[in-house]
């Protein structure tokens, strides 16, 4: 494969259902050989989408097939006409869905914050296709104070009069994926926003009753020890030096219960680390082999 190939991305689109019966599209960015027998799926975080892994995606389709999606009512793919439905078992079932559309029996899973906690769900089920895992700042415990935060910044509905203040708020909002040049936050926000359905302007690219769900949250600490003790694939957990959603705690407990569990930590990030630096991009691609 040439490098060209590893640098242009294609898109596809599988279809899930919601417990009601009803169908939605999801759609994904992939890199690297169509045929590739290593493929590897990297799963956003709760307000993102999946041209956040475009840096890390080039790298590793030198040498395997990526996938990135966009989990429903974020980026390319289409808001649910139930918020009920913004929920980690229905974005699994996605994936599942996902998976099937491409015909793997086998992957890897790359997942940032939400991505991780999606990732955790499908190793704990009958039909787990992962083999190795990546936890990017997300564990097995999740303290009560970030939910309160993320509840926070999911509150915020910005209009953007121009992308040059939409590259701002993304400077200032994203500051804990820690150091990175204005490239990658004009990339963000580029794949960020969407045009206001309202008038001139941008939005952001989330459907704001992503909240809905999110806001039904028990106000208490997420124990999901018992989902952790179910994994027994290899895990890298990576942690933002200054996350307060990893706890240094939790991430020790997580590598006592699991003796195939790695981990890394990156100084000035806190939640999450971006996986668009040199540093970090080629952490993930030596831990996956690649």
């Amino acid at each position: 494969m040439t490098e060209d190939i590893a640098q242009v991305p294609r898109f596809g689109s599988c279809r899930s259902a919601t417990p009601d019966g009803s169908t939605h599209e999801m759609q994904w960015t992939e890199w690297g050989r169509e045929d590739h027998p290593h493929v590897v799926v990297c799963a956003h975080g709760l307000t993102r989408n999946g041209r956040d892994f475009d840096f890390l995606a080039k790298r590793l389709a030198k040498s395997c097939r990526v996938i990135c999606p966009d989990y429903p009512g974020r980026g390319q793919s289409p808001n649910l006409t139930d918020p009920q439905y913004y929920a980690i078992e229905q974005y699994a079932k996605d994936s599942q869905a996902m998976v099937s559309t491409l015909k793997y029996e086998q992957l890897d899973w790359v997942g940032t914050s939400m991505g991780g906690l999606i990732g955790m769900t499908l190793v704990a089920s009958l039909t787990n296709p992962i083999t190795k895992m990546i936890l990017n700042d997300v564990g097995a415990f999740i303290p009560r104070q970030s939910m309160i935060d993320l509840a926070d910044d999911l509150s915020i509905h910005p209009h953007f009069e121009s992308m040059e203040e939409a590259y701002d708020y993304f400077r200032e909002a994203y500051a804990g994926f820690g150091r990175l040049d204005d490239h990658h936050y004009i990339h963000m926000a580029e794949h960020g926003v969407w045009p206001s359905p309202d008038g001139p302007g941008y939005v952001l690219a989330r459907d704001p009753a992503i909240i809905d769900q999110f806001a039904a949250l028990p106000s208490a600490d997420i124990d999901l020890w018992w989902i952790w003790e179910m994994i027994k694939i290899p895990v890298l957990i990576i942690r933002g030096e200054e996350s307060g959603l990893l706890l240094p705690e939790t991430v020790r407990k997580m590598q006592e219960l699991h003796s195939g569990a790695a981990a890394v930590e990156f100084s000035a990030c806190g939640h999450a680390p971006s996986l668009m630096v040199d540093d970090q991009i080629e952490a993930v691609a030596h831990w996956l082999g690649l």
